[in-house]
């Protein structure tokens, strides 16, 4: 390349880097209408959830401790044995007194022939004290008999030897010295055999006494014997488990050929009437009252919001039921905002509705207009 070539680069480099830079356009009007109208919203929608935020912080407590509980009732064996029959399933509706299962009753019928017999061998034994009591009576009677009897000689034992002495005297020879003394001999043969045959008849009627005081004891102990008979069918009723209450079977553990032992829960029956228990802040239960209605979410069910009322507060809070409650009575105390049960109950027909889907259990919200009284249910 020549030199005035270079030359002429050289120069044209300089005057394009002095020449001055072309500015922007400036944005137009819209652009910051827009971001104007974007901005607005953000803050409209800002206060509108500070305001619903404040709004319900005032008038509305909620809580998700809440959890839904019922009457569960453990069936279990009252006697041991073996299950010969089950009669119910997994789940299963059941009413009042029906039949869940039988035990094998061999052994508690068994023990009812046994006291039976034992039953009707005392009650002989009370018929031959019977006879026996009649027998001493008469023995007694007798024995009765003969002391007037014998009472009756006596007296004419005494007479003859009064008339003796009276006719054997120093003054009158009328009969001989040895009447006089056969006549005293009768009097006393007279008065030993009265003695006698008094203690005959005392011995006859302690025997009577002995007789009906051990009568007495065999009816005492048939008494006993029936109250056994009376417990023993009672046991053999026991192999025959029935419902106590109407509801479903849950939790089932039970099979032919188990054996059972007195106790042993087996099953477990679960009524329809559940209500909620919500678990509050101590906080939050100012403004609560009893029958306030109550907005309960139940996760199992989406969707579908039931209304309850409140029932009745615990007497004290869950704190207090632990197994090991706090001992803050320590230095390094930290208050801790405590929790206190409430329970929420609903209308018959609302539960009745869901058709067995709320079960004890599951995980609830609950929720409490404040503004709203409380409310007839």
């Amino acid at each position: 390349m020549s030199n005035e070539a270079e030359q002429k680069m050289l120069g044209a480099a300089p005057a394009q880097a002095a020449a001055p830079a072309v500015p922007a356009a400036p944005a137009g009007p819209g652009s910051n209408r827009r971001v104007l109208v974007i901005a607005g919203l953000i803050a409209l929608a800002a206060i509108g959830a500070g305001a619903r935020m404040w709004y319900r912080s005032h008038y509305f407590v909620e809580t998700e401790n809440a959890y839904v509980a019922g009457h569960v009732h453990p069936v279990s064996a009252r006697i041991s044995g073996v299950v010969t029959k089950v009669l119910i399933d997994d789940n299963q509706l059941v009413k009042q007194g029906d039949l869940i299962a039988e035990l094998d009753p061999f052994d508690q019928r068994v023990k009812v022939e046994q006291i039976e017999a034992q039953i009707a061998s005392a009650e002989q034994q009370v018929l031959q004290a019977d006879a026996q009591i009649a027998q001493v009576h008469a023995q007694a009677s007798a024995a009765a008999a003969q002391v007037a009897q014998s009472e009756a000689q006596l007296l004419r034992a005494r007479q003859d030897a009064e008339r003796y002495g009276q006719l054997y005297s120093s003054q009158m020879k009328a009969v001989s010295k040895a009447e006089l003394d056969s006549a005293n001999a009768g009097r006393a043969s007279a008065v030993a055999d009265l003695a006698a045959r008094k203690d005959s008849a005392a011995a006859a009627k302690a025997q009577t006494t002995a007789a009906a005081a051990a009568r007495d004891v065999l009816k005492a102990q048939v008494n006993v014997l029936r109250v056994q008979l009376k417990d023993a069918q009672q046991q053999l009723a026991y192999n025959r488990i029935l419902a106590p209450v109407d509801g479903r079977i849950g939790k089932r553990a039970l099979e032919v050929g188990q054996r059972v032992q007195p106790g042993q829960q087996l099953t477990a029956i679960v009524q329809d009437n559940v209500w909620v228990t919500a678990n509050f802040k101590e906080t939050q239960l100012a403004e609560l009252k009893v029958g306030q209605p109550v907005h309960v979410s139940i996760d199992a069910i989406p969707g579908k919001t039931l209304v309850g009322r409140v029932d009745s507060f615990a007497p004290a809070s869950g704190a207090q039921f632990a197994l090991l409650p706090a001992d803050n009575a320590t230095g390094n105390f930290t208050k801790i905002v405590q929790r206190v049960p409430v329970k929420v109950t609903f209308k018959p027909e609302d539960v009745k509705a869901l058709s067995g889907r709320l079960v004890p259990g599951m995980s609830a919200i609950a929720e409490v207009d404040l503004k709203s009284g409380a409310a007839a249910h």
